[in-house]
């Protein structure tokens, strides 16, 4: 991997990492060709430490190491994405990110869309709230709602109205993941499932 160390004049690119599973950001480091070799050899992602200047493995004190899955190295060769596995919080704060975030797996809209039915399951006294409704009647007319769709789907996809199909589809993951929820699960529970059959 040719790494173009000498573009900003202090032997040091900065290195984006990335947990290799979520895709979340985790923290920003910076690396000069030692502490890549080094990397690189031992699988624990090590930087060079501006403030103390020397190398500098991340865990080495805490033990939240950050194992090395890949890296990626940008169209201009002076920056570098890693992939890592992070054992335990990447901050020195305790915090997973050093943004402050969590690392926890997203599915853009659909994961907005799990949190505005948990907030539906937990005000269902909101009367114009569909999503409440069907949780006051229970996990029975939950599931039967499932069962529904599910059968209104498979209908659509024997006819030709591609949109007729979409909109069924959409109708049926949606009452799943209220289903889900009834239930006291998320869809990161059934991806997990899913990685352990992989």
């Amino acid at each position: 991997m040719k790494v173009n160390f000498t573009k900003n004049g202090d032997g040091l690119v900065p290195v984006i990492i990335q947990d290799v599973s979520t895709k979340n950001v985790l923290m920003l480091g910076y690396m000069n060709q030692e502490a890549l070799e080094v990397t690189l050899t031992t699988k624990k992602v090590t930087f060079f430490s501006r403030s103390k200047q020397r190398l500098w493995t991340k865990g080495e004190q805490s033990g939240n190491y950050l194992h090395l899955v890949e890296i990626k190295n940008d169209c201009d060769k002076d920056t570098l994405l890693v992939s890592v596995l992070p054992e335990g919080p990447t901050c020195h704060t305790g915090t997973d990110t050093c943004w402050g975030g969590t690392n926890t797996q997203e599915y853009g809209f659909l994961s907005k869309l799990e949190a505005i039915i948990k907030s539906r399951e937990a005000n269902t006294e909101d009367e114009k709230s569909y999503v409440a409704s069907l949780f006051r009647k229970g996990i029975n007319k939950i599931a039967q709602k499932v069962g529904e769709e599910a059968v209104e789907t498979i209908i659509e996809a024997k006819d030709g109205n591609d949109s007729l199909f979409l909109n069924e589809s959409a109708d049926l993951l949606f009452h799943y993941l209220i289903l889900l929820k009834a239930k006291g699960f998320e869809l990161n529970d059934v991806v997990d499932v899913l990685k352990s059959r992989h």
